[in-house]
C-alpha cells in the first residue's frame, strides 16, 4: 500500500480559497502515486489561527467538503482531508476530520476530541467530539486521530479495540515541542503494534512556527519515512499485513490487564 502526506505550507498571506484550490491540485497530482492521501489539521485556516474560526468555519458538506471530494474522485485515492472548522448549525464549532473514497463519498468525520489550549484558543472556541471513528479500506482499517490526541494513549487503545491496524494523525504540532511529535508518533506504534501516519503542517500560523516532519512509523517502531521542515509530500509503501504478523510474533496486546475492552487469555 502506498500513502502520500501533504505536509503543507499554511502561508499567511494565502486565502483559504486560494489554497483549497492548491491542495486539491497536490491531491490529483497523488493519481497513481499514492491509494491513500493525508493533509493536516486545519489546513484552510492554521491550527493556531484562532481568531479566524469562526469567520472561517464551514457546514461539513461545505466548500472544502466539495473541492476535497472531487479531488478524491479524480486522483481515485482514498483521502484524509485533515481537519476543518465545522460548523454545526445547532451546536458550537468542532476540529472535524473528513475521510473520502476514491470515489469521492464522504465516508467518515471525526470531531477532535482532545482541545488544545488549557482554558483558552481551541479548548474554548470548539466544542469536544465524543466518538471514535475507525474506516474500513481495502488494505487495512484506519482509526482517525487529530494532533494533541497524539498525547493520549487510551484514545488509541479504543481505536484498535475497534479494529484499527493504520493510525492516522493530521496535526498543526509547533515546532518547538517536536521532539514531542517523533517520540510520541513512535511510542502510538510500538504499544499499539499499528502503522502510524502522522501529517504536520509547515509553515508558521498566527506567529507560531511549525514543526512539519511528517512521519511514517511501522508497527516496531521503525521510521520508514520522515519530511524536513518544510512543505513536502512525503510518500511511502508499506504492508499492512505487518501488523497481524507482529502481533503473532509478539503478542503483547494479549496480556493487557486494564481496561472494560482489553482481551484476556
Amino acid at each position: 500500500m502506498r500513502a502520500s502526506l501533504l505536509q503543507i505550507d499554511v502561508n499567511e498571506g494565502e486565502s483559504v480559497e486560494s489554497r483549497r484550490l492548491r491542495v486539491a491540485s497536490l491531491v490529483r497530482e497523488q493519481a497513481g502515486a499514492a491509494d491513500l492521501v493525508v493533509l493536516p489539521e486545519l489546513w484552510t485556516t492554521g491550527a493556531f489561527a484562532y481568531e479566524e474560526f469562526a469567520a472561517e468555519a464551514e457546514p461539513l458538506e461545505g466548500p472544502t467538503h466539495e473541492a476535497m471530494a472531487k479531488a478524491a474522485s479524480d486522483a481515485g485515492v482514498w483521502l484524509h482531508a485533515g481537519s476543518i472548522p465545522e460548523r454545526d448549525p445547532e451546536g458550537p464549532l468542532y476540529n472535524t476530520s473528513l475521510v473520502f473514497s476514491p470515489s469521492g463519498d464522504l465516508v467518515a468525520a471525526y470531531r477532535k476530541i482532545h482541545r488544545f489550549g488549557f482554558d483558552k484558543g481551541e479548548a474554548v472556541l470548539m466544542g469536544a467530539g465524543e466518538e471514535l471513528v475507525t474506516v474500513r479500506l481495502p488494505e487495512t482499517t484506519l482509526g482517525v486521530a487529530t494532533c494533541y490526541d497524539l498525547r493520549f494513549p487510551e484514545l488509541f487503545r479504543g481505536l484498535v479495540d475497534a479494529g484499527a491496524e493504520t493510525l492516522v494523525i493530521p496535526a498543526g504540532w509547533p515546532e518547538r515541542r517536536r521532539a514531542h511529535w517523533t517520540l510520541l508518533a513512535q511510542a502510538r506504534a510500538v504499544e499499539n503494534q499499528a502503522f502510524v501516519l502522522a501529517c504536520g503542517t509547515a509553515g508558521t500560523h498566527a506567529g507560531v512556527p511549525q514543526a512539519g516532519h511528517s512521519i511514517v512509523v511501522d508497527p516496531w517502531g521503525e521510521v520508514l519515512a520522515q519530511a524536513g521542515a518544510g512543505e513536502q509530500v512525503l510518500t511511502v509503501e508499506f504492508d499492512p499485513a505487518k501488523v497481524a504478523t507482529t502481533r503473532e510474533q509478539f503478542p503483547a496486546l494479549k496480556d493487557r490487564m486494564l481496561g472494560l475492552t482489553a482481551p484476556r487469555r
